[in-house]
């Protein structure tokens, strides 16, 4: 096997003209997945809406953690008002306030449901 530069040349250009296809179906096949995991993500999403009343737990931030073995959900709190879009403003033992609002996972502790938002 001999190195011809001729033939390299041909086979390099061949691969250049190849490369913007090769990027295509790689963007085609990503978002392809992405679609897929979002699907996969929805169904698994149980929806429910809480009710005034109801005691929910908090999912903890993470500077709210000391260490590993540190609680990762905080309350009970009460659920005071709800307001919309998976918003609600919830009441802790000692009558403070806290808002809970879309990005907050809340845990029903009614009827054992996890909603995400």
């Amino acid at each position: 096997m001999n190195f011809v530069a001729e033939e390299s040349n041909e086979e390099r250009k061949l691969n250049l003209d190849l490369l913007n296809e090769v990027r295509k179906e790689a963007r085609i096949k990503a978002e392809a997945l992405k679609r897929r995991m979002e699907y996969k993500y929805s169904s698994k999403l149980k929806p429910c809406q809480l009710q005034v009343t109801d005691l929910v737990m908090r999912k903890a931030h993470p500077y709210q953690l000391e260490n590993k073995l540190s609680p990762k959900w905080t309350g009970p709190f009460r659920v005071t008002e709800a307001l919309g879009n998976g918003a609600y403003i919830g009441r802790r033992r000692d009558s403070s306030y806290i808002e809970c609002g879309q990005p907050q996972v809340l845990f029903q502790l009614n009827s054992n449901i996890v909603r995400s938002s």
